[in-house]
């Protein structure tokens, strides 16, 4: 009697769905200024983030969801949106995505932030492959100290999208908000590693 080497249909199936079932590995990269002792940041302010997407209310979105998770660390207190809004117009920031570093260090002295934190939305909401869609998320920030306006730490991740299980299956990703939440503890990951 003669054995075949060929997998059995239903094991070839069970392999291939264990396969492309496992988790999405995210994209992750960091820069970490080795002069800078994180430790002594207490005090963030986060600027509203720059939306390359074409939805209206997704940096907002985005935004408060970094800003409570942040705060949640316990390590750094973020300042209210409300405050910061504040502090750039009494420094009269003109693109408040991008602040030169005399308007970082001017900011930080209004608000009393031992950093300032900005960020570019890159990709967020549902993208599709042939018949098949997932939600997608992609975020990079910058954190610059409040003393010379030098950026010290940047950081981004993309989460989400349409992978060989959703083309197979039909699956349809993951919810918004947990696609979301996953990209930003990514990168607190990111910032707390050292």
């Amino acid at each position: 009697m003669r054995t075949s080497r060929c997998l059995h249909p239903f094991a070839a199936f069970i392999v291939l769905t264990a396969v492309s079932c496992a988790a999405r590995p995210a994209r992750v990269t960091a820069f970490h200024d080795p002069n800078m002792d994180f430790t002594l940041v207490k005090t963030a302010a986060v600027m509203p983030f720059v939306n390359l997407t074409p939805s209206q209310p997704a940096a907002e979105r985005v935004r408060d969801v970094f800003m409570t998770m942040l705060q949640a660390t316990g390590e750094i207190y973020v300042l209210p949106p409300g405050e910061v809004a504040r502090g750039i117009s009494r420094a009269a920031i003109s693109n408040s995505a991008a602040p030169t570093p005399a308007e970082t260090v001017a900011l930080a002295k209004i608000v009393g932030a031992d950093v300032i934190v900005t960020g570019t939305l890159r990709e967020y909401g549902e993208v599709r492959s042939g018949s098949s869609a997932a939600n997608v998320i992609s975020l990079s920030l910058q954190m610059m100290e409040s003393q010379t306006g030098r950026i010290v730490w940047s950081g981004s991740a993309r989460r989400g999208g349409v992978d060989a299980a959703d083309r197979l299956f039909g699956g349809g990703g993951e919810a918004m908000d947990v696609v979301t939440e996953r990209a930003v503890a990514d990168l607190l990951d990111q910032l707390f590693a050292q």
